[in-house]
């Protein structure tokens, strides 16, 4: 197991490593795994890559962000620019259906809202705005309410996770009440973590995947 101080330098060069990120105006701390970014950042694509890159370094419990989005002059828009924006790259995303997302925007803050039948249709949609210039940050409140109203089936989800995951995924516990479905278990690692929710959010009828799965190292 990685000492706090070991994986302190890790996730620095990790994010020295990731060029998109300008690592020297973050600041990293670990405390019993928990790493908790801060610092200025000049928009918020840096700051969602800054995230998936401390994720990527092994032994990273938890990860709590302090990161402020700075924009500079040329970056800064307004509401009503960022919206025409959003609106207009939503429209030529082929994975968000059409008319059914609806964008709001406050000081460079986007709302997004409405209703979709998959997960991945919710995802897309925000990265559809996340990357747009002017904007501070993303909040997607889509929720996802599947057309077909299949059984989720225990079985199923199971074989899907084994099928993606490697030998963690024994550990992997399926509960299924409804729509939802509940992940419990240890894994070694975030990549374990992603495959085991993304493959339960495939199964159709899914609308809600509770993870309660803990890294052990």
């Amino acid at each position: 197991m990685k000492t706090d101080s070991q994986l302190q330098k890790d996730v620095m060069a990790e994010l020295a490593w990731e060029p998109s990120v300008h690592a020297a105006q973050i600041g990293v701390e670990v405390k019993d795994g928990v790493v908790t970014l801060a610092g200025d950042v000049a928009t918020y694509a840096e700051k969602w890559n800054a995230e998936l890159a401390t994720q990527r370094v092994a032994g990273v419990k938890a990860l709590a962000v302090d990161l402020k989005v700075k924009l500079v002059e040329s970056g800064v828009r307004t509401d009503g620019d960022i919206g025409k924006s959003a609106r207009s790259v939503m429209d030529w995303t082929s994975d968000v259906p059409a008319d059914s997302v609806e964008i709001m925007v406050e000081k460079g803050f986007v709302t997004l809202t409405g209703e979709v039948d998959w997960k991945f249709q919710k995802e897309a949609a925000a990265d559809a705005v996340r990357f747009l210039s002017g904007v501070v940050g993303v909040s997607n409140q889509i929720t996802v309410t599947p057309s077909v109203k299949a059984s989720v089936v225990k079985a199923d989800i199971e074989a899907a996770i084994q099928r993606a995951a490697t030998e963690d995924s024994k550990r992997i516990t399926v509960g299924v009440s409804g729509n939802d479905v509940t992940l419990s278990g240890s894994i070694h690692n975030w990549a374990e973590r992603d495959l085991a929710t993304q493959s339960a959010w495939n199964s159709p009828g899914v609308s809600k995947v509770i993870d309660k799965m803990t890294l052990a190292y």
